[in-house]
């Protein structure tokens, strides 16, 4: 009965344990795209950027923001085990979000509506003058930084590797150099590998196929909180009377559609596929990756069509197109989301060494981050392109004179180039059963 009690309690801990992360969770995302889905907006109508650098610089600081997730894998992995290193970036995020109230109750001002940019001296300056602007930007400065804050650590990751024979296996060799005494079983990590180390490594290689075809999505979905908030903001935001959508707010319906098809697929699509495959696993993560991929292209056919047809009606006396027009491209993004990111999550945290499971989670927040990245230079690469000899370009400032439904085309046909290159891959890969590990 005692041993019954003490397994009753364990139980207990991990389910609350499993609530409070999960609760912790729930709260940093909605904080984060909170700030990511608004920030497009504050950039462009307050500190006065255009579109495009607007968009690249909301790509960069999601990038950012994700790429770090490294950082607590290693930690995680290597050092500190998983409710250590929780516990001590819990204490970072709490230090940023006092550091955002120290910038809030510095620089902001009138009300808490609109920034106090005199505080960083814009007000000295005509409107117009590009001093104004290089002050403002001082101000998102400021600003970035204390986003920014909990991303910011001491970024050290050592890999060595041979460059002779079986350069991976050699890692586990005792060579004459590593000097180790002949009664004793310690040894230098970073000189001398386990075989078991070294098994780990070849598992994350083999994986790096699959996770290579997965940055282009997050191309895709990074869209949502820049370049459609924007092409929302030039469009007629009026639902009834004097009641207006934030453009921002869109994103919501981006959130319906994941809660939607995530019941449609568990009790719907999974059972049916499972008894038609004779696998109670109905499709497999590879499968809904493949998947993913298929509903982002046709999310970026729909947001560039309504696109086109904005321009049509913006460039006549038709008048601006309802905001309302934009919820199928969100809604797509939303069931591509269910699809590709839990599909990507549950494949590298059953696929990754047990030694490795953060490590398997953080390619997921890797890939997120190198697809913002990689916005970023796909959004310059067509603006130094398209806005060659005093032309425009795709994404001006003022939307109605570009052509923002070509870049949403270029991104399916990108995205479709992914798709055949990962299926490709995805049928090389085979899959690490547990039971041989």
């Amino acid at each position: 009965m005692e041993q019954g009690g003490e397994g009753d309690e364990v139980e207990l801990g991990k389910t609350a344990a499993a609530h409070i992360g999960g609760v912790n969770q729930g709260l940093a995302t909605l904080a984060f795209f909170g700030v990511g889905v608004n920030l497009v907006l504050f950039l462009t109508r307050v500190v006065g950027q255009n579109n495009a650098d607007a968009a690249n610089n909301v790509s960069k600081w999601t990038g950012t923001v994700y790429i770090f997730s490294l950082v607590g894998a290693f930690l995680s992995d290597s050092y500190w085990g998983r409710y250590k290193t929780c516990a001590v970036f819990q204490l970072i995020f709490v230090a940023m979000g006092l550091f955002s109230l120290s910038i809030y109750l510095v620089a902001l001002g009138n009300g808490g509506y609109q920034p106090n940019i005199a505080t960083f001296g814009a007000d000295q300056f005509e409107e117009g003058d590009p001093n104004e602007s290089h002050s403002k930007i001082s101000f998102f400065s400021y600003f970035y930084l204390a986003l920014n804050l909990g991303s910011l650590f001491s970024n050290t990751f050592l890999s060595y590797f041979e460059d002779e024979g079986m350069f991976l296996d050699r890692a586990a060799l005792v060579t004459p150099s590593d000097d180790l005494p002949v009664d004793t079983t310690t040894h230098n990590p970073w000189r001398i590998c386990t075989v078991t180390q070294v098994e780990e490594v070849k598992c994350v290689l083999r994986l790096l196929p699959i996770w290579l075809c997965t940055i282009l999505y997050s191309v895709v979905f990074t869209q949502m909180a820049s370049l459609f908030v924007e092409q929302g903001a030039a469009m007629n935001t009026v639902i009834t009377g004097s009641f207006r959508i934030p453009p921002a707010s869109m994103s919501a319906f981006d959130i319906l559609s994941v809660s939607i098809f995530i019941f449609f697929y568990r009790r719907l699509l999974q059972p049916l596929i499972a008894t038609l495959r004779r696998d109670p696993r109905g499709l497999t993560e590879l499968h809904r990756m493949g998947l993913g991929l298929i509903i982002a292209i046709a999310a970026m056919i729909a947001a560039g069509i309504v696109e086109h047809f904005r321009l049509k009606s913006a460039r006549t006396a038709a008048g601006s197109l309802n905001i309302l027009w934009q919820v199928p491209q969100y809604m797509l993004i939303g069931a591509s989301e269910v699809f590709m990111y839990v599909g990507q999550l549950e494949f590298f945290n059953e696929q990754a060494p047990d030694g490795l499971k953060s490590f398997g989670s953080a390619l997921c927040m890797t890939s997120i981050s190198l697809g913002n990245y990689a916005s970023d230079l796909l959004v310059t690469a067509v603006m130094q392109i398209t806005g060659k000899d005093d032309r425009t370009g795709w994404i001006p400032a003022n939307l109605n004179r570009g052509h923002m439904d070509r870049f949403y085309f270029l991104l399916a046909a990108l995205t479709g180039a992914d798709l055949v290159l990962y299926v490709v891959c995805a049928r090389c890969y085979k899959c690490i059963k547990i039971e041989e590990r």
